[in-house]
């Protein structure tokens, strides 16, 4: 197995993150990694939706929110030992991890995947494919269902 001794976990707060984020905290744990959170503002999803009608305050929400989430990734964190570095970027996904992938030196990212099915996963493409493409470290998608999700919630 692969010596990892920097691993950069990407959160968003969703299901597929919070899975992302349990996985890589038992990695970081088991090896002793040192570890980043990364968590990404996506403006041109949401200023293509809002036909480019976004007010300053509202870009400042998604910014604070953003924020939040990377906050509260980084207390969990905490809360089971792991010793986070929080990173915050504006931009598209894919392209703020490979960056920041890059930076570091990374040895492992960890994703969240929402796992799809048939028709979905041909109509939709392979949205990670990208990212294999631009990091030269290993990348652990992991995928979450909502069955998953429920008895992590009543573990809790």
């Amino acid at each position: 197995m692969a010596s990892y001794k920097k691993i950069l976990l990407c959160y968003d707060g969703s299901r597929e993150g919070r899975k992302a984020l349990r996985c890589g905290a038992d990695l970081a744990l088991d090896l002793q990694a040192e570890t980043h959170l990364l968590s990404v503002v996506d403006m041109r999803s949401t200023i293509a939706q809002s036909a480019g009608l976004l007010t300053d305050v509202a870009c400042g929400r998604f910014e604070e929110t953003a924020r939040e989430i990377l906050q509260e990734g980084v207390d969990w964190l905490t809360e089971r030992g792991v010793r986070a570095q929080g990173h915050f970027a504006f931009g598209h996904p894919i392209d703020e991890i490979a960056n920041l992938a890059n930076e570091l030196n990374a040895d492992l990212v960890v994703v969240g995947h929402r796992c799809r099915t048939g028709l979905s996963r041909w109509w939709m493409g392979a949205g990670n494919t990208p990212l294999l493409d631009r990091v030269s470290c290993s990348i652990l998608v992991a995928c979450s269902s909502a069955a998953e999700d429920k008895k992590q919630q009543a573990a809790a």
